[in-house]
């Protein structure tokens, strides 16, 4: 027992994220677990709406997981987790389970969404704060390579996301996050 309440937020050695069970996710049809450590971090927007709020993050997150099962045909979400404006951490598929969310990548990699349109807004400190202490945990527990490469999604496939806006941020969070460890 981990001394939180069931599918609340949890405290893992600095980044709380709020279990799948804490918002409600629809049970996943599969899960593929990694064969070892992620040795890449994707970094994804959702181009959807902007989420500031539990209340949002929670109706967004039961949406974007219909979407990728109903429409897409995804056994799941697709991420491995999402971060909301206020810098909440959501679970998505988590650590070590392969994501949908960069083809020929995913076996390999980590896939993270901040909630919103970043070709519109602007990243939050709280959610970038909220990336490095989840990389920073998945690094101390096994699930990422120490020397992994921190890449926006336009990095690995033609795609604008994730935005132009959380895009020209990243050079400095990967400075950031690998001068954590």
């Amino acid at each position: 027992m981990d001394g939180r309440a069931p599918g609340g937020p949890r405290d893992t050695d600095a980044a709380v994220v709020v279990s799948r069970r804490g918002w409600n996710a629809a049970e996943a049809r599969d899960r593929t677990e990694m064969k070892g450590p992620a040795r890449t971090v994707i970094v994804h927007h959702t181009a959807l709406r902007y989420c500031s709020r539990p209340r949002d993050s929670l109706s967004e997150l039961a949406r974007i997981q219909r979407m990728h099962m109903q429409e897409r045909g995804f056994d799941d979400i697709g991420y491995n987790f999402l971060i909301s404006g206020d810098g909440m951490v959501y679970e998505g598929r988590g650590w070590g389970i392969v994501g949908a969310h960069a083809k020929e990548h995913n076996f390999h990699s980590v896939g993270v969404a901040f909630m919103g349109n970043f070709n519109e807004e602007f990243p939050s400190a709280a959610s970038k704060s909220a990336l490095l202490r989840l990389l920073q945990v998945g690094v101390l527990r096994g699930h990422v390579q120490p020397n992994f490469v921190l890449v926006g999604h336009r990095d690995v496939a033609k795609t604008e996301c994730p935005g132009n806006n959380l895009y020209a941020v990243l050079p400095k969070l990967n400075i950031s996050v690998h001068n954590l460890h």
